[in-house]
């Protein structure tokens, strides 16, 4: 399966959390999964792509012109799309992906989570979106959408929602499971 990975680029963050990202990137290329993610080094970003390359995986990297232009575009990918801008960016991942997995980040991975939702609310794609809630990151964010809820701002049942899981372990069991699926499509 190629699976998107939306995270932090961030290395000032906790130990634990850079930790996160490289046994998920470790996971992917053993278990024989493609990465597909934003193609820029720091962070998570790193963790990710580098355990994935390192355990013998295919990283397929789509980068914007501006991150480019910084000196951040990563050299480890065995496929790297430069593109035009993070609309672009983001489009581009979306296509390539078979599902979606947020570590966390900040605002350009909420940025992405809330685009594979809005999209996958109007049926632009029907494919799974993971968060994963290490540490209870994401719960503001799950309140504040059962305060959208409580005020009638989202339906009580979402056409398209996302699936958190609290650990990666988690994670694995549910990519496990949506991977039988989709190689039977």
């Amino acid at each position: 399966m190629n699976i998107a990975v939306y995270c932090s680029a961030k290395e000032t963050i906790p130990q634990d959390y850079l930790a996160l990202g490289k046994e998920l990137g470790h996971w992917l290329a053993e278990q024989g999964h493609t990465l597909v993610y934003g193609g820029a080094t720091g962070g998570l970003m790193t963790r990710v792509s580098n355990a994935a390359k390192a355990a013998g995986g295919y990283v397929i990297g789509v980068v914007p012109q501006r991150i480019v232009a910084s000196y951040r575009k990563a050299e480890n990918c065995d496929e790297l799309y430069e593109v035009e801008d993070m609309c672009e960016r983001k489009r581009l991942m979306r296509e390539k992906a078979d599902c979606f997995v947020c570590l966390p980040g900040s605002y350009g991975t909420l940025d992405e989570m809330f685009d594979v939702i809005s999209a996958g609310t109007v049926g632009e794609h029907h494919k799974p979106l993971f968060v994963v809630n290490y540490k209870g990151f994401y719960d503001a964010l799950l309140a504040e959408a059962e305060h959208m809820r409580t005020l009638r701002f989202l339906p009580q049942e979402e056409s398209y929602k996302p699936h958190y899981v609290e650990t990666l372990e988690e994670l694995y069991e549910e990519l496990n499971h949506i991977g039988t699926t989709i190689n039977k499509v």
